[in-house]
């Protein structure tokens, strides 16, 4: 299902995909966070996304007018990880509710894993 915001002139329709970008970029913007996460099922592999590839560390969906957003991070190594999270879903719930006019129900972090940064 698709994103749906009712104006006085009419209905906006907002594809999945397009939600999924800007909560991707909302989250790596965030400190402590490396990128975003594929994980491959079949092998078990996680890999780190480039940044023209975030939307394939985000799912999104739309259950009665509300965004559910799951985000798979790796985040940086001697970091605290609860606050890594919660600065995260802060900064992605109020820059997507924001950007969108929706209202986000709840947004899920998975953490796929560590990285050392130089």
């Amino acid at each position: 299902m698709k994103g749906q915001m009712n104006t006085e002139m009419g209905k906006i329709i907002v594809d999945e995909d397009v939600l999924a970008k800007y909560a991707g970029s909302a989250a790596v913007e965030c400190f402590g966070v490396v990128g975003m996460a594929s994980v491959s099922v079949r092998d078990g592999i996680v890999k780190l996304l480039k940044k023209d590839n975030l939307r394939h560390g985000v799912n999104v969906t739309v259950e009665e007018g509300k965004l559910y957003i799951e985000l798979h991070i790796i985040v940086a190594y001697e970091v605290s990880i609860l606050a890594v999270a919660e600065n995260l879903v802060d900064n992605v719930k109020y820059k997507v509710e924001e950007y969108t006019g929706m209202e986000v129900g709840r947004i899920t972090v998975c953490v796929e894993g560590v990285r050392v940064i130089n």
